[in-house]
């Protein structure tokens, strides 16, 4: 029997329809919750991410805040942009989108970002937080991931756990986040010796590499829940996940497709923080 998929998209919009009564409510105390987003150079991929993410804010109700700047634009012109927007009281969520041209330190970029604003949760604060079982912000994508999860009904208390990928964006927080839910989790990555035997224990697979279609059917666990984070343009010029979804397909028993999959959710959640920010800049939340 094939695998059910676990439609992002569906629970993606039924989540946002919960937002407008809580983005109505903040409106009307005067507190409309609003997201700045810093876009550095003209990368086709970014401008589409950004304008997403600025189309989503606007069919919430947030005031969204597209800032755009040229691909040669100094450090410090950028960190003067986010320390204006660390003072506006009219912005509760800040997103530096990446990757930022080279002459970068994306490392300062992102911790010139006031705690409180960070939605994306990448301030090292936010991540010490995180550690420490006591997140002021959830990283979007696994944020989002566990909101899939949720809704399909698995819980991953007591499954082994296998994350291919250790990345500070998602790989990393998605492990500390299911170690938090009592799973036994495994972190893979380029200098894995043998993947193969780590996915084929794997009651929960999460893959985020960026390599088209690296996991295969024969990889996978009998019943394995599979969430692909990735999304790439194949050979064909079609989008595709890390996962090769016809042969994963077979053997799994829950998987994400790619489109449709973690990518709205990604968004989702990154309202979700917005809020979130509004809400307790409004002393309604702590």
């Amino acid at each position: 029997m094939a695998a059910i998929p676990i439609d992002g998209t569906a629970l993606a919009r039924t989540l946002r329809e919960g937002f407008r009564d809580r983005v109505t409510a903040l409106a009307a105390a005067g507190h409309q919750p609003g997201l700045a987003v810093l876009l550095v150079g003209g990368d086709p991929a970014s401008q589409v991410y950004v304008r997403n993410k600025v189309n989503a804010c606007a069919a919430a109700g947030l005031l969204s805040e597209r800032i755009s700047l040229p691909a040669d634009t100094g450090p410090e012109v950028l960190l003067a942009r986010i320390r204006e927007l660390n003072a506006d009281p009219r912005i509760h969520g800040i997103l530096v989108q990446l990757p930022l041209p080279r002459h970068f330190d994306e490392t300062a970029v992102l911790d010139a970002v006031a705690p409180d604003k960070d939605v994306d949760g990448f301030h090292p604060e936010n991540v010490g937080a995180l550690v420490q079982g006591r997140a002021r912000f959830i990283p979007c994508t696994p944020y989002g991931v566990l909101r899939m999860l949720e809704h399909a009904g698995v819980n991953p208390a007591g499954q082994e756990a296998v994350v291919i990928g250790r990345s500070n964006i998602v790989g990393k927080p998605m492990a500390l986040l299911l170690t938090a839910r009592d799973a036994t989790v495994t972190v893979c990555h380029s200098r894995t010796r043998d993947l193969r035997c780590h996915t084929r224990r794997a009651d929960l697979l999460v893959v985020a590499t960026g390599r088209p279609r690296m996991v295969t059917g024969d990889m996978l666990k009998p019943g394995a829940v599979v969430i692909d984070v990735g999304i790439n343009r194949g050979a064909d010029g079609k989008l595709c996940g890390d996962v090769d979804y016809e042969s994963c397909r077979e053997v799994a028993s829950r998987i994400t497709p790619v489109p449709g999959g973690v990518g709205p959710m990604t968004i989702t959640m990154l309202l979700e923080n917005t809020i979130v920010a509004a809400e307790r800049r409004a002393g309604i939340r702590s």
